[in-house]
């Protein structure tokens, strides 16, 4: 029997090869919209310039080079600052809804603290802002994209609980200065990644690392402070100015290595430290019980008098439960998760107390990044778990998106849309609740510790070039048109990249599961 769940996942694996994946041609809603997006660090350049303040990426790329891929830093990167008009234009002939981009908190607030504002940044967005609605684009503002300014982090940054006051104080200004333009407010993007920097990954702020206490701080404080800027929101200025407010999480969606029951529930409880340790407290209330158990049963067995992850107090829980108008959901890619153990020592570690393994080897359609596969089902299953786990939450996607290798005619991320698209839409057919498509990124930039290596945009930016002219790629016309029609366009495409796969893994799961359950009966 224990060979049999193995030998009936080949079979179905096996018949799924050279299947066609058809792309559906189902209209999108009429009150669906598409967009795209940029961040602060990664596009603006003008690092110094009229007074904006360093931050901590500013810091890590000037005196950690080595850190990145090829060196490089983003002091210029696309240059947006100097190209709002040109960009606006690109963005109107795109023809999206929408143009989601990030403030600069190092530049808004040059150290950090609200009792001294740029007035040249108060300009500079002020400036974006209207020339995108004089152009009919709606603004998305993201708060924080990773950029926080390095004065506040030589404080303790995410780790400091002060950083909820000092993050508060920065919505307000930014709601006072312009709130009553902008229609939707992100507070942070991709938390679990930028706390993880305080633990383990090696992302800014680089000089802190304490691995499985400094990230449960990162993420215990942003949760608190999310919620605090969305009531300052809610009680100040929702009324007159009448936006909504949410945050943007990175969810991959994982698949068990196995069919082994281990390996199933390793694949569900990297779901919960992923993407329920911040999504649970909003949506549900308090950290997921899976992830207050395991990290409070690790940190006994290390000797701690208490666990590593804070507890919230019931006034916290309530006042953090709700706390979200939307969902916003960065989807890239599907994994393959396996039970541990790791490889890692017995002192404090995040990865130790989730107790789950990456398998690095799988059969899907590459990309140019190793960790990046072409997964579009996994897209439609995550739609479909957060629909089941959150109650069917309004949702946003925030991110999705491909690297070519600086080609024009970027066929693959042509196929990569369409597909993504098409999952999207059987996921609407599905019921799950979700209203907006932003496609990352709109410009080629700098893309965090890969550098400038990888190439993430609809339009090309040459970097080489003093002036940064952009080109548009091939899926810049394709999205344009999809945009146009609200349709994708009707193609049959022949895939091997494991999309059929999904249905199939999915049956293999169940049958996995009887089989396992009936063998242990017999045993």
């Amino acid at each position: 029997m224990a060979v049999l769940v193995p030998l009936v996942c080949v079979c179905l694996l096996s018949f799924a090869k050279g299947q066609n994946l058809e792309l559906s041609s189902d209209e999108f809603p009429e009150d669906f919209l598409f967009g795209t997006a940029t961040s602060a660090y990664q596009t603006e350049g003008a690092w110094n310039v009229n007074g904006k303040g360093e931050n901590i990426w500013d810091y890590l790329t000037h005196n950690y080079p080595d850190r990145i891929a090829d060196g490089s830093n983003a002091d210029i990167s696309c240059d947006t600052y100097h190209h709002v008009e040109d960009d606006v234009a690109i963005l109107r002939d795109l023809g999206v809804d929408y143009y989601r981009f990030s403030i600069s908190w190092s530049r808004l607030l040059p150290n950090g603290f609200s009792h001294e504002i740029n007035d040249d940044a108060v300009r500079y967005y002020n400036f974006l802002i209207d020339a995108l609605l004089n152009n009919g684009i709606t603004p998305m503002v993201t708060l924080y994209h990773w950029d926080l300014p390095q004065i506040l982090q030589k404080l303790g940054g995410w780790s400091n609980v002060n950083i909820v006051d000092y993050f508060t104080d920065y919505a307000n200004v930014a709601f006072e200065n312009f709130g009553d333009r902008v229609r939707y407010w992100i507070t942070f993007n991709e938390p679990d990644l930028f706390c993880e920097a305080y633990g383990a990954l090696e992302f800014a702020p680089i000089e802190v690392k304490a691995d499985g206490i400094g990230d449960y701080l990162c993420s215990h404080h942003v949760l608190l402070a999310h919620a605090s800027a969305y009531h300052l929101y809610n009680e100040s200025f929702k009324t007159t100015q009448r936006g909504s407010l949410g945050i943007a999480l990175s969810s991959r969606w994982y698949l068990p290595n196995t069919t082994s029951v281990e390996d199933i529930e390793a694949a569900n409880r990297f779901l919960q430290f992923k993407v329920g340790r911040f999504a649970h407290p909003i949506y549900i209330g308090d950290y997921p019980e899976i992830v207050k158990n395991l990290v409070a049963i690790r940190s006994q067995e290390e000797g701690f008098p208490y666990s590593r992850l804070p507890e919230f107090t019931p006034t916290e829980i309530d006042y953090i439960r709700g706390s979200s108008d939307f969902f916003g959901l960065n989807f890239y890619t599907a994994e393959l998760a396996a039970n541990g153990p790791q490889n890692v020592p017995t002192a404090p570690s995040y990865n130790r107390d989730h107790n789950v393994v990456i398998e690095p080897e799988n059969p899907w359609q590459a990309t140019p990044i190793s960790w990046l596969k072409v997964t579009p089902w996994g897209f439609q299953e995550v739609l479909i778990w957060l629909k089941n786990e959150y109650s069917n939450p309004l949702i946003f996607v925030t991110e999705n998106g491909v690297p070519d290798a600086e080609n024009y005619n970027d066929e693959e991320r042509i196929y990569y849309l369409r597909t993504h698209l098409s999952a999207l839409l059987s996921a609407i057919a599905e019921g799950v609740n979700v209203k907006m498509y932003t496609f990352w990124s709109l410009f080629d930039n700098f893309e965090w510790d890969l550098g400038y290596t990888v190439k993430f945009g609809l339009y090309h930016v040459n970097m080489s070039d003093p002036s940064r002219t952009r080109e548009p790629k091939a899926s810049a016309q394709i999205y344009k048109q999809i945009i146009n029609n609200r349709r994708l366009i009707i193609n049959d495409i022949s895939v091997d990249n494991g999309g059929p796969e999904s249905i199939l893994c999915n049956i293999c799961l169940i049958v996995g599961g009887l089989l396992i359950v009936f063998r242990n009966y017999l045993n």
